[in-house]
């Protein structure tokens, strides 16, 4: 519902320009906004008046006007002052408030609504229905960002992505939870990924120049239908989850780029631990040290190149052989070799799921 400062923020600006004083009444006589503390009508005045069939009366000189929602009373308006056009501007003042709940209503209802629906709380018909009722278009290219702040209860992160994005444009922001903001952005044709790409990176760099806020951002893949919404968000929490254990690094993780991780993420643990025992045995690495860490994964970036890694370390070319050779004598893996390579990867990263899975509740 709209709430009494937005109504007192209208009538003062109606006060400002008509020079008419307004006051708003509950249907229980409460005064909830005014331009001035000498409009008191009696709560007997304002009962009797809301349940009467009349929209219009004047007591005292003073002009009474209901506000209506949905065709009943929700506010009774006063206006009072010596302009001849005091009940015009009562009017006006009216239409106003009520514009306002019509649009609040709406906003709430349709924050309502993409909820259920990211959360698959709707039938097909229901999603069709209130689309409508919300003019919400329904067959148009989405596509749907998760944005975690880390901060619970942060209101700057939402406001600066409602000024960015309107739902004017069809892009539409909710939240399901303290930490993380939903936006389900619409998209001009269904191949635009470059534009997704940016959007993503732009979100990352206001947040942390304008809110100083550290953001992370996944995205899952492009829907054609409002319905395929949830779709799109299942597949952006995984990103972010899958994000959190494989690339620590990133601010920005798209769904269609997790590759292996993606895959390592939705096998199950007791796979997971025989893999790991067949490839380590006793010799699991869960705490590898910095310098042999930073070393695999440089020659694993340079695509198993001793010569390149060892310039890009700025170490001796034997030096990073000894290395890799103490890791083989640790695990019975030469990185050198290709299929020691990729065994050696797949297996780091589920020793990293591993570990996530430790640090979560179930």
């Amino acid at each position: 519902m709209i709430s009494n400062q937005i109504m007192q923020n209208s009538i003062d600006e109606l006060r400002m320009i008509t020079k008419v004083e307004l006051g708003i009444y509950d249907l229980e006589g409460l005064k909830v906004a005014s331009t001035t503390e000498d409009i008191d009508i009696s709560r007997d005045i304002i009962e009797n008046f809301a349940s009467s069939p009349a929209d219009s009366q004047v007591v005292g000189g003073r002009h009474l006007l209901k506000i209506l929602d949905e065709g009943e009373a929700a506010y009774i308006l006063v206006a009072q002052g010596q302009n001849e056009d005091v009940y015009m501007v009562g009017k006006i003042a009216v239409s106003s408030i009520q514009n306002l709940i019509v649009a609040y209503k709406e906003r709430f209802d349709r924050n309502s609504f993409f909820q259920n629906l990211i959360l698959d709380n709707l039938l097909l018909v229901d999603i069709y229905n209130r689309a409508q009722k919300l003019h919400i278009e329904v067959e148009c290219p989405r596509i749907v960002y998760l944005i975690e702040t880390r901060l619970e209860k942060d209101n700057s992160a939402m406001e600066m992505l409602k000024s960015l994005f309107s739902s004017q444009n069809g892009d539409y922001i909710t939240a399901v939870d303290e930490k993380n903001i939903i936006l389900i952005k619409a998209l001009d044709r269904p191949d635009d990924m470059e534009t997704v790409e940016k959007t993503a990176d732009m979100i990352v760099d206001m947040m942390n120049s304008e809110a100083m806020l550290n953001v992370c951002v996944a995205y899952g893949t492009m829907v054609g239908e409002l319905r395929e919404v949830s779709k799109s968000y299942k597949e952006a929490k995984m990103a972010m989850d899958v994000g959190k254990i494989f690339y620590a690094e990133k601010n920005v993780v798209a769904y269609d780029r997790l590759g292996i991780g993606r895959l390592i993420y939705q096998l199950p643990v007791n796979l997971c631990r025989i893999f790991i025992d067949e490839i380590f045995g006793s010799n699991v690495p869960y705490d590898m040290d910095e310098e042999t860490l930073t070393t695999i994964n440089k020659f694993f970036e340079n695509n198993l190149n001793v010569s390149e890694t060892s310039r890009q370390l700025f170490i001796h070319r034997n030096t990073l052989v000894y290395r890799i050779e103490k890791l083989q004598k640790s695990t019975g893996l030469d990185i050198r070799v290709f299929d020691d390579a990729l065994t050696f990867k797949i297996a780091l990263m589920v020793v990293n799921y591993m570990k996530y899975l430790e640090t979560i509740d179930y």
